[in-house]
Parts: structure tokens; C-alpha cells; sequence
């Protein structure tokens, strides 16, 4: 297959983008809107918009004023503003309804606290029946691409013998019959049919249509049951970005998200069924404002007669339900309906898959695996979703872990797993149910980031947009893929694209003949396929297929201990030392405290960069702590741990990598500094000095925890200058003479990775593959990617280095690249987070 490389950089521009897609954006000044609206997200590219897409600044200013104006009260109360909050609500149901294209004379809207718990509402009140000798019993059946929280309607239907029906989407036309086959049946036994609008995993509209087909018994598996079907039609992913007409198509029970097409309010939801469908109904609990009477000491109660009152328990949130005719005004007003939201996303959806499809390494690999059933050429079958993996060079695939983790250093924001959707990610990734349990048994569960099991990935990434999605959102994703994924020289597959276009739309001959290259012409590309052995910066292959240079390989100095840093407050700058003694949690006083804010979450450099501005230093004959801040007087705080701290030290609890701390105010004093330097309300907490952490991952079975202060995962990080070298050599290499980028030195670029100990190895990446290493007298063993050692020394000095502890030191060594270095991966070396590591005879530096 001809592979060609063309230039991406003048491929991936926005005109080219509108000659391939008209439909862009709402108004002239659409991106102007935008950056006024979401101005909170500037930065940001949020690629999310299927988990929780973003309200509008003026959604909740228009809703702020609204309640600040107006007094809303109880609605089952008959007073003047109970009659207001009634009135108002009922005035969003009407909304509602008439944005689905339907009325109150055909549909019933009860508002739930989600589409999770409208499907719940469903399953629980549904006339389920058990079988009898006239009758079959009721069928649960569901597609198997659907939600969790549809699949988990089994667990009410299971409890009263109701065997659920799994379907695939190829079996329901495929074992189609004759309607006439069940005609003349007078069974009213009630079966339930649900499916998806869209599939949350790959963006795939599945057909509308189908609703009335099976309501008539014309497909499987209604054609082969005798009875009356229902039909629940899970609009939840649906509805934010596509219309739905509930006149054409009028399923029985249509469930709702409301953050999922407005981003606020969260927390509400609703289920919309036909009328004739609800007086079939049955609810057994009964909550306050949902009967027309009853009697406490005896067992007599009588229903409600109106729909949404017997069914929505208690008190609705009815401020929540006024927010919602806010985002209405806001969605019409900046967008004019939702056939132009379909048209806008699925135009950078398809864009998006066109090259994402095309891509390929330097050696013709494709970069990605894409996991759908179209190729993105009609906006009434596809929604803006598209759901990958990451392959190298070799066809391996990389774990979404990994591109999740890059991707939020580069301030991307996608999604990873299966999405609550365990059907569609087995039908895609080739998942059998034996290879599901042996995953759990491997220690595997659903939202956790374990990626890859026996080089198989356990799930995958997924980007989906929204009404407020721009083009720059997409060509940012495609270019950190580029940057940090894809093996240079970058070539793209001109029969996919081909076939792509062809498939998708008719404008595409503005792009042909144009050539990519990310880092250089092709002139120069060439050049250098063909380039002399002797070059010193050709790519030689040693340690198991590890690249280096000749350079590198040349480098056979004994690794020399060059560095001490300790990092006081977490996220802040470093404080060198060329002597430092230990304590049971490593480094003494390192990460041993941290900065709050208002609502005690921990901040990073990722939430607040300002903290690298924050020099904090250990004084250890006066026993302080010292802050200090361009334009801040410096700030002193007691290194002294007290059994009872003082009513204005107040502890507290905090989080650390999903760990909960117990930890100790430090006061007002150290607030107030830290308050006025980040301009946000902050507090400075230590660990508490009697709590201990113990490190969870890792450790072999029967090797003893070692205990942590608030660092992420160990003790220790380390970082090699042989390896930091060679990445910068990498890092200027790609660039253009004419890219307007920052260069480091060694020095700063070893600065950003925030090690506690650096050594001069003997070249670069030999740490990948250590099994253990000395430092002075103290033997380090690595066992699973960590490396701990028993001691009774007590000191870590940079000139003759050992190690003093009564207990096991661990040391992890990572490679925690920062989004301003750029190079995650590049025509060399592939950076590995967390990587095992060997390193032996550590001898004096001067």
C-alpha cells in the first residue's frame, strides 16, 4: 500500500478543515462566543463532552439572578411562592417535551436525580410476569452495547424469575420474521425491549425506526414472543448533540440526562413515558406527595391520579428543574437547535477520524486501532464519538493509561476504559467473558487503570465533543498524537484517506497532493534514511531493542550520585542539600507538607502553577520551615510535631493519589501567606505526625510496607543525566530552525522532573533494565518496579553516599514528563513511566 509523508502542519489548518466541512459553528462571531462563554477552559481542550459536557458563564448568571430575585418554595405547599415554584416547574416539563417534538397529551415527564435512576424507576415498576400455564413470562431484552445502568435493570427482573434476553444488534433484522406469524395472539403478557440511541462506547446511532418495528412484532426478538412489547429507548447520549422526535418515533420510555446536554445542573434527570404506557405502571413504595390517600395504622393506600405525582417521590429538586429552563434559553440561544449541534460535532468528529485513521509511523504502522462501525459519513448514523487505541511501531498496543496520563500533562482531557458499556468493549477489543473473569482474577476491575493484561488491552480511549467544541480542540488532539506517539517520519495511508473522503463528502480536492512532515521537508527526510553509518546521532539497537546512540554506547563512566533535593511543601520548588539525613518516610522533611484550598483539595502545578514559585527551605538548627515568594515577606512555620495541636491547627483529613491522610493545620498565619500569594483561599497542612501511610503497589507477597509521607507512590524518585541528555538532544532535533520554542540546558531540563536524588549514569536508559544498585554500602533490590533496602546507617551525603534507616526504604524511579519538555516519545527512545532499575558501585563526585 503507497504510503505518502505530507506535511501536517499545513494539512491540519482550518481553511482546509472548512472546505471539508460547511457546517461549522452557529453564528459569524461563533468563536468569539465561545471564548466569553467558556473562558474557564482556556488552555483546556476538553474532549469529554459524552462524560459531562460545559455549561455556558451566562447559564448560571441568568440562573443565580433568577433565584435571587424570585422566592421559591415547596411545591406541595399552596402558598404564594409554592404556587410560583409549581407553575415554573410545570413550565419546564412543557419545555421539555416540546424540545423532543411531542406534547402532554401523548408524554408524562418525571423528573429522577438521572437517567440511571430513571432506568431503576422502569425496571422496578414495569407489570413484570411470571410465567403460568396460559401465559410466557415477560422477556427482559436488551442490546448488549448498552450502559451498565440498562444491563443492571436485570438485577430487579432476575429477583422475580424473569430470565434477561442479551440481543446483538445483528440478530434483530438478521432472525427477523413475518408479522403475520404472531398475528391473532390475545396474549397481553408485557416485554421489554431497550436499546440505545447511541452507543456511549463508539458514537453509533443505532436505528430509530426500530421502535415502532418492534412495538409491531417485526423483528427479533419480538417476532418470536407472543404479547405486547414495550420499547425503552436510552436517549442519554444521545440527546446531547442530536434531535429526537418523539412523534416519529415514539418509544415507551425515553430516559434523560440534563448535564449531558446543558453541563448544568448535575444530579437531574428524567424519564419520559408515553401515557398510554404509564397506567400500566406498578409502585409498591409510595413517598411523601405521591398519594391521594392513606391511612397509617392500617394498610390502605390510594395512588395519586396524576402521572409525575405518583412517581416522583418526595420533594423534587425543584431549584435544580429551574436551571433547566435556563439551559434551554442558553442552548437556543447560541446554537438555534440541535440539528445545527449535530451538524457542528459530527463535522469534527469525522475530521478528526479522517486523520486520526490515516496516520501512520515512520515504517507504514497505523498509530491507531478505531473501534467503530462507520466511517463517520453520515451524522444520522454516528455521533461525535470516536473511541481508539495507541499502537508503536511494532503494531503493540499502548495502554490508554499511558495516553491518558500524556494527555492530561498536555492539558487534553479525554476519557479511558469501557465506559460503562462491558458489551461493546468485548465486541470491539475481542474480549471473550473467560478473558473477563481471568482480568478480575488478575486484579483488574472496572475504572481502575490497569490497561493492558498479558499485553491485551482491558479497554480504550475515547474523545467526543460538544456544542461548544472548536477546531482548535481537534487539531490540538491530533497533534499531541503526532508529537508524542507517532514514529517519525510522520506518513499518512492515502487509501484510507481516500477511501475516508470518498466515503464521508465531496469538497476534498482542495487537499490532494500536499505533503506532511512534522520535523522536517522531505528533502531532509530523505536525506537522512539514507544517511552514513558514522553519523553520531544513528540509531544503534542494544539492550533488547532499546534505541541509543553511538554516542550513548561510547558512555562507560561509573554512575556518580551528582544531586540531593528534598521537596518540603508538595508541588512547590526544590531545596538542594548536599547532605541530608533519613527518616522513616524517607528524605527527612520531604513532601511533608502540602497546599489546600478553600474546600481542603490538594492543589498540584497542574491546578496552580504558581507553586513553583514558592521556595520553601528546612532550617534544621532552628527547627523551620521557611517560605519565601517574589513580593512576599518570608514565612516561618514550627518544624516541632505536638501530641495536641492548638485549636487554630485543627486536623483534618486530605487525599494523596486516592489515599486519605490525616494531616494538621499549620494555622491562620501560613494561610493568610499562602491566601494572598495564589489569590485564592489556601491553607498549609503537614502529615500528621502519628498516621501512618503505607505503600499498597508494587510489593511481592511478604515483603514488609514501607510507610510514606504525601509523595504519590514511594519514597524515593530518580532520574539519570545520561538519559536527560540524550532526550534533549532528541527534544532539539525535531524542532524546525523556525520553531519559537524554549530551549534547556541539561540542568534545567533535570530540574523539571522533580527528582530527589540524581546520578550521572554511564548512558542513557540503562535504568530501564536494573535489577538492583548500591549507594556507598547499602544494597538497593528491585521487585516490582520498586526498590527498597534494610539499613542502619544514617545519613545521604552527594560526596560519599549512604543511606541511614531502622526500617525499609523504598525508591521509585520515575520519569515524569512534563508537558513543556514536549518529547514523550520521539525517533529514538520510548520514555517508560515507572521504569525497573539497576545501579551498582555509586562513588564519590566532586
Amino acid at each position: 500500500m503507497d504510503k505518502e509523508s505530507i506535511q501536517f502542519n499545513q494539512l491540519c489548518t482550518f481553511e482546509n478543515f472548512c472546505a471539508i466541512w460547511s457546517h461549522y459553528g452557529y453564528m459569524n462571531d461563533f468563536v468569539d462566543v465561545i471564548e466569553q462563554e467558556f473562558s474557564r477552559i482556556k488552555g483546556i481542550t476538553y474532549l469529554d463532552h459524552a462524560g459531562a459536557t460545559l455549561y455556558p458563564e451566562s447559564l448560571v448568571r441568568e440562573y443565580y439572578q433568577d433565584i435571587s430575585r424570585n422566592v421559591y418554595g415547596n411545591p406541595h405547599s399552596h402558598n404564594p411562592s409554592s404556587r410560583l415554584t409549581h407553575d415554573t416547574v410545570e413550565r419546564v416539563r412543557y419545555r421539555i417535551l416540546q424540545h423532543f417534538n411531542t406534547t402532554p397529551d401523548e408524554y408524562t415527564v418525571i423528573f429522577t436525580s438521572g437517567s440511571t435512576a430513571a432506568l431503576k424507576l422502569v425496571a422496578e415498576s414495569f407489570p413484570w410476569r411470571p410465567p403460568t400455564a396460559a401465559e410466557p413470562a415477560s422477556q427482559f431484552c436488551y442490546l448488549t452495547d448498552n450502559h451498565t445502568s440498562v444491563v443492571g435493570m436485570r438485577g430487579v427482573t432476575s429477583a422475580l424469575g424473569i430470565v434477561p434476553l442479551p440481543v446483538f444488534f445483528e440478530e434483530i433484522e438478521a432472525r427477523a420474521k413475518c408479522a403475520a406469524q404472531t398475528e391473532g395472539s390475545s396474549s397481553q403478557t408485557p416485554h421489554l425491549f431497550c436499546y440505545p440511541a447511541q452507543s456511549n462506547f463508539s458514537g453509533r446511532k443505532y436505528p430509530l425506526r426500530y421502535v415502532k418495528a418492534i412495538q409491531a412484532k417485526q423483528l427479533y426478538p419480538a417476532c418470536d414472543s407472543r404479547g405486547r412489547w414495550f420499547v425503552l429507548l436510552d436517549a442519554a447520549s444521545f440527546a446531547s448533540c442530536s434531535p429526537l422526535d418523539l412523534q416519529e418515533y415514539p418509544a415507551d420510555f425515553v430516559p434523560i440526562s440534563f448535564y449531558k446536554i446543558f453541563g448544568f445542573p448535575t444530579g437531574l434527570g428524567a424519564l419520559l413515558v408515553r401515557n398510554d404506557t404509564a397506567a400500566l405502571l406498578r409502585k409498591a413504595y409510595f413517598g411523601g406527595g405521591t398519594a391521594a390517600a392513606y391511612l397509617a395504622g392500617e394498610n390502605y393506600y390510594v395512588p395519586t391520579f396524576c402521572t409525575w405525582f405518583r412517581f416522583e417521590d418526595g420533594t423534587i429538586s425543584f431549584l435544580d428543574i429551574i436551571a433547566v429552563n435556563h439551559g434551554f434559553d442558553a442552548l437556543h440561544t447560541f446554537t438555534g437547535g440541535m440539528d445545527k449541534i449535530q451538524l457542528h460535532t459530527f463535522g469534527l468528529a469525522c475530521y478528526t477520524y479522517m486523520f486520526l485513521s490515516s496516520l501512520c509511523h515512520g515504517n507504514g504502522q497505523p498509530i491507531a486501532q478505531i473501534y467503530s462501525d462507520s466511517e463517520f459519513e453520515n451524522p444520522s448514523k454516528q455521533g461525535p464519538i470516536l473511541n481508539f487505541n495507541l499502537m508503536d511501531s511494532h503494531g503493540q498496543m499502548i495502554g490508554y493509561s499511558q495516553v491518558d496520563k500524556l494527555a492530561s500533562l498536555f492539558n487534553i482531557h479525554v476519557r479511558t476504559g469501557c465506559f460503562c458499556n462491558t458489551g461493546a468493549c468485548q465486541h470491539f477489543l475481542g474480549i471473550t467473558n473467560e478473558e473477563v473473569k481471568n482480568n478480575l482474577q488478575a486484579g483488574h476491575v472496572c475504572g481502575d487503570n490497569i490497561d493492558l493484561v498479558d499485553g491485551r488491552a482491558t479497554g480504550s480511549v475515547r474523545v467526543s465533543f460538544g456544542y461548544m467544541s472548536t477546531f482548535q480542540d481537534c487539531q490540538n488532539f491530533l497533534k499531541f498524537v503526532v508529537d508524542c506517539f507517532v514514529e517519525k517520519p510522520v506518513k499518512v495511508d492515502r487509501v484510507k484517506l481516500d477511501q475516508v473522503k470518498l466515503n464521508t463528502l465531496s469538497k476534498w480536492s482542495s487537499l490532494c497532493g500536499l505533503t506532511l512532515s512534522v520535523n522536517k521537508t522531505p528533502e531532509q527526510m530523505e536525506n537522512r534514511d539514507h544517511s552514513s553509518s558514522d553519523s553520531a546521532d544513528l540509531v544503534v539497537k542494544e539492550n533488547e531493542g532499546k534505541s541509543i546512540t553511538k554516542e550513548a554506547k561510547s558512555h562507560r563512566k561509573d554512575p556518580t550520585l551528582t544531586n540531593i533535593y528534598i521537596y518540603p511543601v508538595k508541588s512547590c520548588a526544590a531545596f538542594e542539600v548536599t547532605n541530608w539525613p533519613v527518616g522513616p518516610l524517607g528524605l527527612l522533611h520531604d513532601r511533608g507538607w502540602m497546599v489546600v484550598n478553600g474546600n481542603g483539595v490538594c492543589l498540584n502545578q497542574k491546578r496552580e502553577p504558581r507553586l513553583c514559585l514558592i521556595h520553601p527551605q528546612i532550617c534544621l538548627p532552628s527547627n523551620t520551615l521557611l517560605l519565601q515568594a517574589s513580593g512576599m515577606d518570608a514565612l516561618c512555620v514550627s518544624l516541632e510535631n505536638v501530641d495536641e495541636p492548638p485549636k487554630s491547627h485543627r486536623v483534618c483529613q486530605s487525599k494523596v493519589c486516592g489515599d486519605r491522610v490525616t494531616t494538621v493545620d499549620c494555622g491562620e498565619e501560613a494561610a493568610s501567606w499562602l491566601s494572598d500569594f495564589l489569590e485564592q483561599p489556601c491553607r498549609l497542612i503537614r502529615q500528621s505526625h502519628d498516621f501512618i501511610r503505607n505503600m499498597k503497589k508494587g510489593l511481592e507477597k511478604g515483603v514488609m510496607s514501607s510507610s510514606l509521607s504525601l509523595v504519590n507512590e514511594a519514597q524515593y524518585l530518580m532520574i539519570n543525566r545520561a538519559s536527560v541528555d540524550l532526550l534533549q538532544r532528541n527534544i532539539i532535533h525535531r524542532q524546525e530552525p523556525t520553531d519559537d520554542h524554549c530551549l534547556f540546558d541539561t540542568q534545567q531540563l533535570v530540574s523539571r522532573f522533580r527528582a530527589n536524588l540524581v546520578i550521572s549514569g554511564r548512558k542513557p536508559f540503562e535504568e530501564d533494565d536494573w535489577s538492583h544498585f548500591i549507594i556507598g554500602n547499602i544494597h538497593f533490590q528491585v521487585r516490582c518496579g520498586l526498590i527498597f533496602v534494610n539499613s542502619d546507617t544514617c545519613y545521604l551525603n552527594n560526596n560519599r553516599s549512604f543511606l541511614h534507616l531502622n526500617n525499609m526504604v523504598h525508591l521509585a524511579i520515575s520519569f515524569s514528563i512534563l508537558r513543556h519538555i514536549g518529547a514523550i516519545r520521539n525517533n529514538y527512545v520510548q520514555i517508560n513511566i515507572w521504569p525497573i532499575s539497576y545501579f551498582h558501585n555509586v562513588t564519590k563526585h566532586t
